[in-house]
């Protein structure tokens, strides 16, 4: 096949040199908006009289007419093309004849290749966008549900304080929303034009930079040749957003894992979101998560990969940067496949409300609650703090709990503890005490879901 680039050199490149320089079995994903980007180049060129209305228009519509060709399937992407750039004007030319060559007046594959990189990363960040906020909305649901369902909070995977189920879940949907604004201003910046910025130095011709960037929805226009075609800071901003968010991920994928054990059962997910085993018959295994804990680190890898492919390139464009693609098509890809999993087994997962609540009686994360009641009657805390130590320390050694102790054998440590304690005490209680703006009682979780639908 010749090479549009034959002139300096015959263009006679090694059958092996072809392959390793060919990109189109990766940014072949990106026609639709290669195709998008030359129809607003044709309609440019002929607004600044550069080529005939006439040719624009030929140029446009067969441009139109390619797209759905290879939209319907009828045109096949060659795999033997160098790359979805110069297969499309290929394709083209040989439709049209020479007025196809004319639609390469006044750019180069610079700036034609970051302008499609862009204007794919921007509907793709708008995809996670809706997608996330239906994993936010799942979650929302699932809390508002189980907003009176007691767990017992954990620090250093130690039970600490009685908290609500619900609590717990609103508390990944505020990461999440946190996402959201940082794929919307990654997007924000993305959403410069480098169409015009040429191979790096600009044109000659008397181009119309922002009537060709207002066409493609562009909020403006790269301002310097230079950095308009070589430098990738929106790619790495954004594999820096989708890490993020596949860590958030990770964790709350670390958390149903340890949630739908045995030891925890706290939850039980759907057999929709789970594996069996070979050869164990009464395994459920919560692969889907740990999959999406899994693929975290992939993502991690292609965000230092970018990096590091970045970071000794001098100005302006070099072949290195042709590794930017494959990353963060794959880091996209998989964060929406997660999040899309996540949306499925946040919305139908089983929650066991009285292991939950077993777990909290049985770790006697009350204890604080049953200290501040000897102090709200006078003791000094550090008195109360040893006295409840003991008592804890007695039911544990007489598999009791501190709601179902008798009162008698409280008075054997302080005549102070009366028949109120046991209001005092009740997980329901000492979780709806926690009443301050954020904290876990049943009014906070609703002010939280009313925030975060609001927002949604």
């Amino acid at each position: 096949m010749a090479k549009m680039w034959a002139g300096r050199t015959a263009g006679d490149t090694s059958k092996l040199a072809d392959e390793f320089n060919s990109s189109i079995g990766f940014d072949s994903r990106m026609y639709k908006e290669d195709i998008r980007g030359s129809i607003a180049h044709a309609r440019m060129l002929a607004k600044q009289g550069i080529i005939e209305w006439s040719e624009a228009d030929t140029l446009c519509d067969e441009l139109a007419r390619i797209l759905d060709d290879i939209t319907s399937g009828r045109l096949e992407i060659d795999m033997n093309a160098e790359d979805i750039h110069m297969f499309v004007e290929e394709v083209l030319t040989s439709r049209i004849g020479d007025v196809g060559k004319k639609l390469h007046t006044a750019r180069s594959r610079n700036d034609q290749v970051a302008l499609d990189l862009r204007m794919y990363l921007m509907n793709r960040v708008e995809e996670l966008t809706i997608d996330t906020k239906k994993l936010i909305a799942a979650l929302t649901d699932k809390a508002e549900e189980y907003k009176e369902a007691i767990m017992p909070g954990y620090t250093h995977l130690q039970r600490a304080q009685p908290i609500m189920f619900g609590h717990h879940l609103m508390a990944y949907a505020m990461m999440l929303l946190r996402d959201v604004d940082r794929m919307a201003d990654c997007k924000r910046r993305m959403n410069i034009s480098p169409i015009g910025c040429c191979a790096l130095a600009g044109t000659t011709y008397d181009t119309d930079r922002y009537f060709e960037a207002e066409q493609l929805g562009f909020d403006g226009i790269a301002l310097n040749s230079l950095d308009g075609v070589s430098d990738r800071d929106y790619v790495i901003e954004l594999l820096s957003d989708l890490s993020i968010l596949m860590m958030h991920l990770s964790r709350l994928s670390e958390e149903i894992i340890l949630w739908s054990s045995w030891e925890f059962g706290f939850v039980e997910l759907s057999d929709a979101y789970t594996t069996g085993s070979s050869i164990m018959p009464q395994k459920k295994n919560s692969d889907m998560a740990e999959l999406v804990r899994g693929k975290t680190g992939r993502v991690y890898g292609d965000l230092m990969a970018a990096l590091t492919m970045l970071k000794g390139l001098p100005l302006a464009y070099n072949k290195d940067m042709q590794e930017d693609k494959e990353g963060v098509f794959d880091a996209v890809d998989t964060a929406a496949m997660s999040i899309g999993v996540f949306i499925g087994m946040i919305s139908t997962m089983n929650v066991k409300t009285e292991n939950m609540k077993k777990a909290a009686q049985r770790g006697f994360i009350n204890a604080t609650d049953l200290a501040d009641y000897l102090t709200k009657k006078g003791m000094p805390f550090r008195s109360a703090y040893k006295i409840s130590g003991s008592i804890v320390a007695y039911c544990i050694e007489n598999n009791e709990v501190l709601e179902t102790l008798p009162l008698e054998k409280y008075k054997e440590y302080s005549d102070l503890f009366e028949e109120d304690l046991y209001e005092d005490i009740d997980l329901y209680t000492c979780v709806n005490k926690r009443n301050s703006v954020g904290g876990t009682s049943v009014q906070s979780i609703e002010q939280q879901i009313k925030y975060v639908r609001g927002l949604l």
